[in-house]
């Protein structure tokens, strides 16, 4: 399913669409990111089942190219997270593509989204969002 307000060219498409997610792509480039360092494949499937995802295609060739996830209860709270653009498609707006989709959809848009980042900070900044710290506390481990 292609999301309603997911903006589209003759060259890209957004879709969330779930069976559409290239795991393969999505782990390997969370991988050489700076906060998913050592997430294994199995936390990565786990974590795109349980989320909102969005994936940014070549229309052509469906191939993906950038990946987000939505963590969210639909009324008033979402987590923005796992950005990522494929490091050799980026410079081409693919993020601003996905996240205009992001913030424009409507399971997101009425809610108070959060984003931690240390990067990309003028993307986000367009899309409403503001500097700040948050706290944090890291998984705990299950007995």
């Amino acid at each position: 399913m292609v999301s309603a307000m997911a903006p589209e060219t003759d060259r890209y498409v957004v879709s969330t669409d779930p069976g559409r997610i290239d795991a393969d792509f999505v782990s390997c480039a969370l991988a050489d990111s700076y906060w998913a360092q050592g997430r294994t494949r199995a936390t990565v499937e786990k974590s795109i089942r349980n989320s909102l995802c969005f994936g940014v295609y070549e229309s052509a060739s469906g191939r993906q190219l950038a990946f987000a996830r939505v963590v969210t209860d639909g009324a008033t709270f979402s987590w923005i997270c796992d950005v990522i653009v494929d490091k050799d498609c980026r410079g081409r707006g693919l993020g601003k593509m996905l996240m205009e989709s992001v913030a424009n959809h409507p399971v997101v848009s009425g809610t108070m989204c959060l984003l931690a980042t240390r990067d990309a900070h003028g993307l986000y900044e367009r899309h409403g969002f503001v500097r700040a710290e948050a706290m944090r506390r890291p998984a705990q481990k299950k007995p």
